[in-house]
């Protein structure tokens, strides 16, 4: 039994009172994880397809919006969400092999690099509200010219996207800094990591749905 616990880090010392084995509650804290992800991927998925559907229509509309992108900034957030989901693995490894130190330096780091993203986000955002690239009717005509006025459904779904997907990376960043307090604690190691394991599978799931992200909305022209 205990090695199959120290298997699942689920110490029995850990096993909640509506749960008869550490078996059992590894068992269903990893359903409903992955529960938890198919909501999100089903909701992601669904702008998505709004999002493919408006650009077969109005392809060159679409192009053009993707014009006012800087794909650079873009990149650069792509390749520190990799990164970060690396720190984010390792953190994991770290936590299984009682090395408490190395897993909160991965973490911090983590935390580090969810904050650059949000950072060259609000850059993003500030450069298109000084350019009056606004969603929908708030788009101001006055600065992008008439011809351009249908650029607000582009940037409409540029800022729902790119703003929920923004507001999970918070809610990423708050949950490893959560994790991170409780690993200097103690409170997480080689017989009992399974949260850090959702916390982490929940910041894969951020991760990727911004490698979507990046080529639809910046590399779509």
């Amino acid at each position: 039994m205990s090695t199959d616990n120290t298997a699942h880090g689920a110490h029995t010392a850990h096993v909640a009172h509506h749960f008869k084995t550490a078996e059992q509650q590894y068992s269903s804290g990893k359903e409903g994880i992955w529960l938890f992800m198919l909501t999100e991927i089903l909701m992601f998925g669904a702008i998505f397809v709004g999002y493919a559907l408006y650009h077969n229509e109005y392809p060159a509309m679409f192009a053009e919006g993707a014009k006012s992108l800087d794909w650079k900034m873009g990149f650069v957030n792509t390749l520190v969400l990799i990164f970060s989901s690396f720190t984010m693995a390792i953190s994991i490894s770290f936590i299984q092999k009682n090395q408490q130190k190395k897993a909160v330096l991965a973490l911090a780091t983590t935390v580090l690099c969810g904050a650059i993203f949000m950072v060259i986000k609000y850059f993003e955002y500030q450069h298109k509200f000084h350019l009056g690239l606004f969603p929908g009717k708030f788009l101001d005509v006055a600065k992008v010219g008439a011809e351009h006025a249908n650029l607000g459904l582009y940037f409409g779904f540029y800022y729902v996207m790119t703003g929920l997907h923004g507001i999970h990376v918070l809610l990423g960043m708050g949950l490893i800094t959560w994790c991170l307090i409780r690993t200097m604690r103690g409170d997480f190691h080689s017989q009992y990591w399974i949260v850090v394991e959702g916390v982490g599978l929940f910041w894969h799931i951020v991760d990727l749905i911004w490698i979507f992200l990046f080529p639809l909305l910046y590399l779509v022209g």
